[in-house]
């Protein structure tokens, strides 16, 4: 295996040293203080501690339905979309039981990682350490993984300008890491890379943590494992160099090839039969030669002689295209309502048309409310339940009539019971709030909608139309436009 790896070195690094070493010279195209500025200057909270309770209700109890890691609820360290108290959209880890045992270790680690802020990560926003419990807490990317967009895509494959830009948004993630003392990085693979709403990959913040003080750096197959970490089981910056040069052989040939077989195919000058033949007359010979040359030095069997980040950046940042297209028209990303195909209900709720969002939920009744119908029939023998039903069905009328105030007080009687909890009833009382001109009541009611029935686009729907109507809130709105939109697709699929 070294032999290879030298006979590699000879034939396609060496060669380029001098003009290498010229690369990185030239600082004026990648300015980490620039990124740290941004940064600081968002809304980007600090890292803090959460209880389990608030990450709990945060992910609606962690509902199956908010799984978003591709490995789902069987494996060890599962990944939930969540949403706090302050509408804040969050990715939420939580680790294995037996992972960090002792929880003073766990959370300086955490703290550590919390501290870095950079727009190339997926940032680490917060930790929750208490009792068994260890879980953390970071930004949320909507637009999946690279490895969703590079090996199972649907419709359209990735651009060759929007894998290069890839290739360098990474490599300065590795940069400022490593400026900031956190050079390692454990199990950097595509799975790893997500995407933000504006289309931009950024690197999960959670590889710079282990799953546990003694737990495994990699989880991959053993192929595509550093050789150094086999011998020794240790993870070195050298080793996150290799598996960086792994991940620039995926975005070359879309698939997730063997190093050491990709290493015989460049070896025997065959560079045709590693590029993804769905980029032809995207990427010239010129270009895939500078990357085989990138990956070829990455995969290195001596670690010394692997480029640190500073070169990966400098290399990769003359090899750009189409660098004043944003990252969501490369991906082919909806950027925001304008370019989402919304329903009726969408439409209405975009438009704070609260006339014609009660049209429809009064249309819909309570088909939504999966059991409701069952358990209320079987209450309805008690004399107690019977006059909690009557509450409800005054306050039915009352909403089907549009008198939005007495609908409030007999849907609040009927919650207050505690019979039974009914997304529909929020729904309608948040609506009737909206109608009272009372934005953050109808707010909690969507929310509250929302925890009772995780996947009920009505409920995002609702909770967009009050942060339209609380005003200073409309990027969060049409985040949970967007979210209605997906949640309603899927069901329509479904039915």
């Amino acid at each position: 295996m070294g032999c290879e790896y030298s006979k590699l070195s000879v034939c396609f690094w060496y060669s380029e040293r001098k003009r290498l070493d010229h690369y990185v010279g030239n600082d004026d195209d990648y300015d980490d203080k620039k990124i740290d500025e941004h940064y600081n200057n968002n809304d980007l909270p600090r890292f803090r501690e959460y209880t389990i309770e608030q990450l709990r209700k945060a992910t609606y109890g962690f509902a199956l339905e908010n799984i978003v890691s591709e490995h789902g609820e069987k494996a060890p360290n599962v990944v939930y979309k969540g949403k706090l108290e302050n509408q804040r959209r969050v990715a939420i880890k939580r680790l294995n039981r037996n992972a960090w045992p002792d929880p003073r270790q766990f959370l300086e680690e955490a703290r550590a990682v919390g501290q870095l802020r950079n727009q190339r990560l997926s940032n680490l926003i917060g930790c929750c350490c208490e009792g068994d419990e260890r879980l953390l807490v970071s930004e949320f990317m909507p637009n999946q993984t690279l490895a969703k967009h590079l090996f199972h895509w649907e419709k359209h494959p990735m651009k060759w300008a929007m894998r290069l830009r890839v290739a360098l948004y990474l490599a300065q993630a590795l940069e400022y890491c490593t400026t900031k003392g956190r050079s390692l990085y454990h199990d950097l693979n595509a799975y790893r890379i997500l995407f933000d709403d504006d289309g931009n990959p950024k690197l999960s913040c959670f590889g710079l943590m282990k799953n546990s003080r003694d737990g495994k750096s990699y989880n991959t197959n053993l192929a595509f494992t550093p050789p150094e970490y086999l011998r020794t089981g240790r993870v070195t910056p050298e080793s996150v160099i290799y598996s960086f040069g792994t991940l620039l052989l995926d975005l070359l040939s879309g698939k997730h090839i063997p190093p050491s077989h990709a290493l015989d195919i460049i070896r025997d000058r065959n560079l045709k039969m590693l590029t993804d033949f769905c980029l032809d007359g995207q990427v010239s010979n010129n270009e895939i030669t500078e990357l085989v040359r990138l990956a070829s030095r990455c995969l290195l069997y001596e670690q010394r002689e692997r480029p640190n980040p500073k070169i990966l950046v400098s290399v990769l940042t003359q090899l750009q295209k189409e660098t004043e297209v944003p990252s969501y028209l490369l991906m082919g990303i909806p950027h925001d309502s304008t370019s989402l195909t919304l329903s009726p209900l969408g439409e209405a709720c975009l438009r704070m048309d609260l006339t014609a969002i009660h049209e429809i939920i009064e249309k819909l009744g309570y088909k939504d409310d999966e059991g409701a119908a069952t358990e209320l029939s079987f209450q309805m023998w008690t004399n107690q339940m019977q006059e909690t039903l009557n509450t409800k069905k005054k306050g039915d009328s009352a909403f089907r009539h549009k008198e939005f105030k007495t609908a409030v007080e007999c849907y609040s009687q009927f919650i207050k019971a505690g019979s039974m909890e009914s997304p529909t009833v929020y729904a309608r009382r948040s609506l009737s709030y909206l109608m009272n001109n009372m934005p953050r009541e109808a707010l909690n009611d969507a929310v509250q909608a929302q925890a009772i029935s995780p996947g009920w686009h009505i409920a995002s729907y609702l909770q967009a139309a009050s942060l339209f109507a609380m005003g200073g809130r409309e990027n969060q709105a049409r985040v949970s436009l967007k979210e209605g939109s997906i949640l309603e697709e899927k069901k329509n699929a479904a039915s």
